[in-house]
């Protein structure tokens, strides 16, 4: 028997009731602390489930950058308007996209993939290749099997694949087929500014235009590349220029609009063209940019640099009268055409508006040589024009120490010298845009006006930094005149566009043919132009090489019956996206503003060049007489009237692929 004081159980095992209180008792915390870790999960879980159903169901939030992989894009932001509609960027790839100036991608770079193979991974070469020509139909199988059975660890087997084709490819569960990941660049307007996008080789790299240009820039900067052009206005400007190049039956044309006041290029066609993405299979002459490589003789369009000079240096006023009467020089004569009937001496509004030569060689001796060529150099016709596009070539001009009288005089109306029409359009900007000479550029400005601003606007903007004013206020405003005139009542009136107040110059010169010798009736026709010419915004330029006559043209092929045509047609197009619109409600008002009298009386007190008083007549007549003894063993050109020098080999030696210069004697707007 068991003393009752004793805590060791008892022989039936029972505990004693002291110890069962306190199994109890430790029984009842433990439960109470289950229930409070208890209820503590289910309030930890509730307010999870609540986190939850706000983030997922009532306020859902879009993931962060960083927990969104890389392949997956950016999520897209709301743009009815289409206003970042060009700000593309596909973090697959690295090269930048192109852009026109409203956002319109014109070049930008697609994933895709190149698919190798490992051979010593195969395990049965010819069902691979077999099922391999089902997800890729191009696909040679037998060129494939061959390539499989080699005993290599590395093998291409198709480049440039789709995704789409990439994942076709790995569903078929082929053990050694491997993918690299890479991209292909595309420009998705095909045609629409091939020559200025150019092209890039296999690796991406740029080859030929903006793509070579900013080579750099499109592989190290992610954000596209805007540039000034217009879309609209480029396809406008094409299919207007196409036209005119059917119509005339013309082997190559090209046309440049550029803002006068920026500097930007709006437009520039070289016709013929080709599809951008297909650059590398091209012909040679689809992808010569007429624009900016093709160097041609700029005719008549030329005698606006020889009158802002004169204006310029003080050499003449629009009162000073010059004689359209021919010039001998040896065997060859400077004239105009024949069915031309001027008056003996014309003033200075008239030689631009009739284009006669050798009143124009007239105002050229006056100047005289030096002056002539310190000009042409400040305008840019010595150099290379300025801009964005590796393919710019330089300008073909006589040698400067052999620069003489008869050069100084065929150079006055376009002959002797070639130059890339761009450096014409340029030229003709700084004589209407208050006198500055811009730096032609194709990328837009970091904080452009749009094509669709009211011109009275882009009147007020100030010029580009880098910009040289080389012609006074007042002379710009003469040769506004003095160029509205021309398509008024001169040469150029056919270029007319009702309310738009064009104002420009006509030029044609003759081709030179593969041997050297002048081609009769074969022309090199262009425009050049501003408009509207009472308030400048842009400039325009339009050329045709070889026209043929026509019904409409009465036979002729000069540019007054081409290309000036063709411009009017561009402008009534093109100005309206520009934010331009005809003005006829001021027609009489704006009319008087630009008006300039055909023959400009003389002020008093001053003397007028003219008859028994002109300074270049003297230096003519010295000419001929040093000229007289060297007549017999001096050697010319076929009808060149320019001196025998390196450059005007050179001119003849070209092909005529678009760069042959041509200067004759007989040309007129």
């Amino acid at each position: 028997m068991q003393n009752p004081s004793s805590n060791q159980p008892d022989r039936g095992g029972q505990a004693p009731p002291g110890g069962s209180l306190r199994t109890l008792m430790a029984q009842d915390r433990m439960h109470a602390r289950l229930v409070v870790v208890a209820g503590g999960f289910c309030l930890l879980f509730s307010a999870i489930a609540l986190k939850l159903t706000l983030a997922t169901i009532i306020n859902p939030l879009p993931p962060q950058q960083q927990q969104i992989a890389p392949q997956v894009p950016p999520i897209p932001k709301s743009d009815p308007k289409g206003m970042i509609a060009g700000d593309v960027v596909l973090p697959q790839v690295h090269r930048a996209s192109v852009t026109d100036r409203n956002g319109q991608v014109l070049a930008m770079s697609l994933p895709v993939a190149q698919v190798y193979a490992n051979p010593q991974e195969m395990i049965d070469a010819s069902d691979a290749a077999h099922r391999l020509k089902q997800a890729l139909p191009s696909l040679d199988e037998a060129e494939t099997k061959r390539r499989l059975s080699l005993n290599k660890q590395f093998v291409y087997l198709a480049r440039d694949i789709s995704p789409a084709q990439e994942l076709a490819i790995n569903n078929l569960g082929i053990p050694g087929i491997y993918f690299e990941p890479g991209e292909r660049r595309r420009y998705p307007m095909g045609r629409v500014a091939a020559h200025i996008l150019g092209g890039v080789d296999i690796d991406d790299h740029g080859v030929a235009g903006i793509e070579r240009y900013f080579d750099k820039r499109l592989d190290g900067d992610s954000q596209p590349l805007r540039l000034s052009l217009d879309v609209r206005v480029q396809n406008v400007v094409h299919d207007e220029l196409q036209s005119a190049m059917d119509m005339f039956q013309a082997i190559g044309a090209c046309a440049i609009v550029m803002d006068v006041h920026t500097g930007e290029i709006i437009t520039m066609v070289s016709l013929p063209d080709y599809d951008a993405n297909d650059f590398g299979h091209a012909a040679a002459d689809s992808r010569f940019n007429r624009a900016v490589t093709g160097m041609y003789e700029p005719g008549s369009t030329f005698k606006l640099q020889t009158v802002a000079m004169a204006l310029q240096e003080g050499v003449a006023h629009i009162w000073d009268s010059f004689s359209s009467t021919p010039i001998k020089i040896g065997r060859f004569t400077i004239s105009d055409m024949k069915n031309d009937h001027f008056a003996p001496w014309l003033s200075l509004p008239e030689v631009m508006a009739y284009s006669s030569n050798p009143a124009a060689a007239h105002i050229a001796l006056d100047a005289g040589a030096p002056r002539q060529q310190e000009w042409l150099r400040r305008m840019g016709f010595f150099s290379r024009v300025p801009i964005e596009l590796p393919e710019a070539g330089r300008p073909i001009i006589p040698s400067v120490h052999n620069w003489g009288v008869s050069t100084t005089m065929t150079v006055a109306f376009g002959h002797g010298v070639a130059e890339p029409p761009l450096s014409i359009v340029r030229g003709t900007a700084a004589t209407a845009n208050g006198g500055f000479l811009l730096r032609p550029t194709l990328v837009a400005a970091q904080s452009p006006a749009t094509t669709d601003a009211p011109a009275d606007a882009a009147a007020d903007t100030a010029m580009p930094a880098d910009a040289e004013r080389l012609i006074s206020a007042a002379n710009s405003d003469i040769l506004r005149k003095i160029l509205r005139l021309d398509v008024a009542k001169g040469t150029g009136q056919k270029a007319e566009s009702p309310g738009y107040y064009v104002g420009g110059k006509t030029g044609t010169a003759e081709k030179i043919g593969a041997h050297g010798g002048y081609l009769k009736h074969v022309n090199v026709s262009a425009f050049t132009g501003i408009f509207p010419m009472n308030a400048p915004r842009y400039a325009i330029y339009v050329m045709l090489d070889s026209p043929k006559p026509t019904a409409q043209t009465h036979g002729w092929t000069t540019a007054g019956w081409n290309a000036a045509p063709t411009a009017a047609h561009m402008i009534t197009r093109v100005a309206p996206m520009l934010g331009l619109f005809p003005d006829t409600q001021h027609e009489a008002a704006i009319e008087a503003s630009l008006a300039i009298p055909m023959r400009p009386a003389v002020p008093r007190g001053y003397r007028a060049l003219g008859p028994g008083y002109d300074p270049g007549t003297a230096r003519l007549h010295e000419h001929e007489h040093e000229a007289a003894p060297r007549a017999a063993t001096r050697t010319h050109a076929a009808r060149d009237v320019t001196e025998a020098t390196p450059a005007s080999h050179a001119l003849h030696a070209r092909n005529e692929a678009g760069r042959a210069p041509a200067h004759h004697q007989r040309e007129r707007g």
